[in-house]
């Protein structure tokens, strides 16, 4: 522990005692710092102790008369003569020598003197400061007063009258100051200090910060001392960088102060940055952090950050290899799970540049579930490198694929699974998965939307046809009005009316032109379901629906005066404890892991680019949204019983067998959507399929999948 930490310990526990002894260790001292005696003494004048320390400071002399002469040792003899009090012989033959020496030569020099109080020689305290004052009142130039006006200009100055005029920052109007006055509450500005720069002249300020950020951002950290990223937002918005250019201009610079030697990051972002006094190299950075850390998930986020953004320090042999030595010894110490492992397998790799690496193959080959080790991945691309080494590796991939494509949270992975799929000729696989989607598209609403962008492009993709369109335009509708209101999913209520507006409704007009008269009828049915779409939203949808089937005109009005039944949500017993497990799974468990997910990313600092931190974002938000609408959805759930199940026509709770004319049979149990199964025939009755079912009797016709069966016979489902 250095010096300056040492006396800040002492000032904040206020033992002046400690203090006063490690004083006079530290004045006894042969090698002094500067930049630390000149902290020293700041943090001492700023502290209670400051009075009683007056009679002790000059016991430092001795150490400033060793330093060489700089702007840096005025200030801390400046310093010095601020905090002593005892107006010795010694000190005060000093203080009016270093005067005489700087400011001989001015004009009036002995007047300013006198006007300092120091023409009989004695209370030398705080006379530079005075004397410095006096010779920086001139007009134009800028003075901080300490009382909370902020910077203010010279207007007028008059040493004859002991008078000044001032215009300030946060007062307005001219403001008089007598000298007594403005020693006590003003301190002088240099023209190019921050703060002048902000008051007098802005534009140029704004011009600056916008073509050299880092610039200003140095320039900030020098005369404010450390300031965190509401500080500095505090100083800069509005004032300097306009509203609507904050948060762009406030990226780049945080991009820029990231990989900055000489600027510190805080490890939160409520922490401020600080200036170093040395340059700290990214390779000092990073071996500084790798001695910190405790954990395997630690280790592979800090190496993964730092070799995407300090990328050429690998280009130092001798630093690369201690990172090689660093990855194999967690390797054979660390107590790691396979992901982790395989992780720090990548590293290796692309650090030895080997493009056939045994151990990554092993760990891929082996592996019974590699699903789980894809989910227990965070980094996005060692998702995706697991997913080209499978492809490569595994004969068992397309089926790996296939029960990752909708399980799988970002787009980019969903894109690579699906190419894949389709050019190995598993189109029927991914129908399946799809229907599966269709049923309950509540559960993944992001993935609806995006494969119902996918087949509007018109892209050769399974379910692009005119029914697949129906089908996923109808489930985007039900999952709007689901969702619009629920926590957590404002985000994706606005995707959907974007993706139902934009072109001017272009992605309506054309499912409407091919659709139905059924169909069409109900999506506009769906869409006043839809709270989110305005009273021109169902207008348009009116009339692009009565261009393509005429006789659908006037339906918004029957339609606003239907009445409205009481939602439910139908469930079986088992059904309801599993939402009731994954209710107090979200809120006790999920939450809390996301909280300190968010907190581990946060702090490897720059937010724009930190792709964790936006992931653990989107999944908190996932996670409210989910909570809030299984908790709705709760709370008007019902569970069906025995005596709720009628076996003369097909209803929620049935089992229906059917038959077609070859004499193939199939069956279909119809439940609710938490206990939907599409993979054991077990539909929603939410759904199309079941919605077609319903109502009808023993004997009756079904169309199922574009094949005509007939009702065999209707049971229960429970049995």
């Amino acid at each position: 522990m250095n010096y300056l930490t040492q006396f800040k310990v002492h000032i904040e526990n206020q033992d002046y005692a400690k203090f006063l002894s490690l004083w006079e260790e530290y004045c006894m001292g042969d090698e002094i710092d500067e930049e630390e005696f000149k902290e020293i003494l700041e943090c001492v004048k700023d502290s209670e102790m400051a009075i009683p320390f007056g009679k002790h400071v000059e016991q430092s002399l001795i150490l400033y008369e060793n330093l060489e002469p700089s702007n840096t040792t005025d200030e801390i003899f400046r310093l010095i003569t601020d905090l002593q009090s005892s107006n010795s012989h010694e000190i005060t033959e000093k203080i009016f020598s270093y005067l005489k020496e700087k400011f001989g030569d001015k004009p009036y020099f002995e007047e300013k003197m006198k006007l300092a109080g120091l023409q009989d020689r004695h209370a030398y305290q705080g006379a530079i400061s005075r004397v410095e004052l006096l010779n920086h009142l001139k007009e134009g130039n800028f003075v901080f007063h300490t009382g909370g006006w902020g910077v203010g200009e010279i207007m007028d100055v008059s040493l004859i009258r002991e008078q000044l005029t001032l215009e300030f920052d946060y007062v307005s109007g001219k403001k008089d100051f007598s000298l007594k006055n403005a020693f006590k509450m003003l301190i002088p500005v240099s023209s190019d200090h921050f703060l002048a720069r902000r008051f007098g002249d802005p534009d140029k300020l704004e011009s600056d910060a916008k073509k050299e950020p880092l610039s200003i951002i140095h320039l900030m950290l020098k005369n404010l001392g450390p300031l965190s990223a509401a500080d500095f937002k505090e100083e800069l918005f509005g004032l300097v960088i306009p509203e609507d250019d904050w948060l762009k201009w406030w990226q780049t610079a945080r991009s820029k102060m990231k990989k900055d030697t000489m600027i510190e990051s805080p490890t939160s972002i409520k922490k401020p940055f600080s200036l170093r006094r040395n340059k700290f190299t990214h390779e000092q950075r990073l071996r500084a952090d790798l001695e910190k850390l405790t954990g395997a998930n630690e280790l592979i986020q800090l190496l993964y950050s730092y070799m995407r953004d300090f990328a050429p320090t690998l280009k130092n042999e001798d630093f690369k290899k201690e990172i090689i030595e660093k990855l194999k010894d967690s390797l054979s110490t660390l107590e790691l799970t396979d992901a982790q492992a395989l992780q720090l397998h990548f590293f290796l790799q692309d650090l030895m540049q080997e493009k056939q690496y045994a151990p990554v193959s092993d760990i891929i080959e082996k592996l019974p579930s590699l699903e789980d080790l894809v989910r227990e991945i965070d980094i996005i691309p060692f998702k995706k490198r697991v997913l080209v080494e499978t492809r490569k590796r595994r004969k068992d991939w397309q089926q790996v694929f296939i029960n990752l494509f909708l399980r799988t949270e970002q787009n980019t992975l969903r894109d690579y699974i699906l190419t894949q799929l389709l050019s190995s000729g598993k189109e029927k696989e991914i129908e399946e998965k799809l229907f599966d989607l269709l049923s309950t598209p509540i559960r993944a609403p992001g993935i609806l939307l995006w494969y119902f962008q996918k087949i509007m492009k018109e892209e050769k993709v399974p379910l692009s046809n005119q029914n697949g369109k129906d089908r996923f335009f109808e489930a985007t509708l039900i999952v709007l009005s689901q969702i619009e209101g629920a926590t957590g999913f404002r985000d994706m209520v606005k995707k959907i009316l974007t993706f139902i507006t934009k072109g001017r409704y272009s992605n309506v007009r054309n499912i409407f032109k091919k659709s139905d008269y059924n169909m069409v009828h109900e999506f506009l049915l769906l869409a006043t379901k839809c709270q989110s779409l305005t009273e021109h939203d169902i207008k348009i949808f009116h009339s692009l629906a009565e261009l393509v089937h005429p006789s659908l005109k006037n339906l918004q009005s029957k339609y606003q005066e239907a009445e409205a039944e009481a939602p439910v949500i139908w469930t079986t017993e088992k059904g309801y404890q599993k939402i009731k497990e994954r209710i107090h799974t979200i809120g006790t468990i999920e939450t809390v892991e996301n909280a300190k997910e968010i907190e581990v990313a946060r702090a490897h600092g720059d937010l724009r680019e930190n792709a964790e931190f936006k992931a653990a974002l989107e999944k908190r938000d996932r996670l409210q949204g989910e909570l809030k609408l299984l908790s709705d959805m709760f709370n008007i759930a019902r569970i069906i019983t025995p005596e709720d199940i009628k076996s003369d026509v097909i209803g929620i709770g049935n089992r229906v067998l059917f038959k077609n004319e070859k004499g193939d049979s199939t069956e279909y149990s119809i439940l609710g959507p938490w206990d939907a199964d599409p993979e054991t025939n077990v539909l929603s009755f939410q759904s199309q399929l079941a919605k077609s079912m319903l109502g009808k009797k023993k004997g009756d016709k079904v169309t199922i999948q574009s094949d005509e069966y007939t009702v065999e016979s209707i049971t229960s489902a429970l049995k």
